[in-house]
């Protein structure tokens, strides 16, 4: 496995935290919230989330709203989810166990650990080939076909 150059994630740690968490939010909402507009997200309305990326310096800060993430800037969060950009990929493509990556401490939850579950139980209940269909069709069988290929 190559390892993020770690000069380069020291460059990225001092940029401004708004414009990847704007980036993040749009494709997010572009794409996956289709699939999962329909959950219980009341809970979670106004509620501040970061992902840090550990080997890469980039922290994403978002908070819910009525019509998906919402991008924000740099701050407290509720809840702080922090792996690698490896093990977020693997996640994302349900290649790994989020209990798995938490339990062998690849994946740290701090703050309110309650609604960091709360996320991650939610979005273990959605299959991946229903988050695949609310992709457009090219960007979705090319997910689909690196998610096959990390199987192997």
């Amino acid at each position: 496995m190559i390892a993020f150059p770690s000069s380069l994630a020291a460059l990225i740690s001092r940029l401004p935290a708004y414009p990847p968490s704007l980036t993040f939010a749009t494709a997010f909402n572009l794409t996956v919230w289709k699939s999962l507009q329909d959950l219980e997200w009341e809970a979670l309305q106004d509620r501040r989330f970061c992902v840090a990326v550990r080997d890469t310096g980039i922290k994403l800060w978002f908070s819910m709203a009525t019509s998906g993430l919402k991008a924000e800037t740099a701050g407290q969060a509720d809840v702080t989810f922090t792996a690698t950009l490896l093990d977020f990929t693997r996640l994302a493509l349900r290649l790994e166990d989020p209990d798995t990556l938490f339990f062998n401490r690849r994946l740290l939850i701090e703050g309110d650990t309650d609604l960091g579950l709360r996320v991650k139980n939610m979005l273990d209940g959605v299959e991946f080939e229903t988050l695949l269909e609310s992709f457009p069709s090219v960007l979705g069988r090319l997910v689909n076909q690196v998610r096959k290929q990390g199987m192997a």
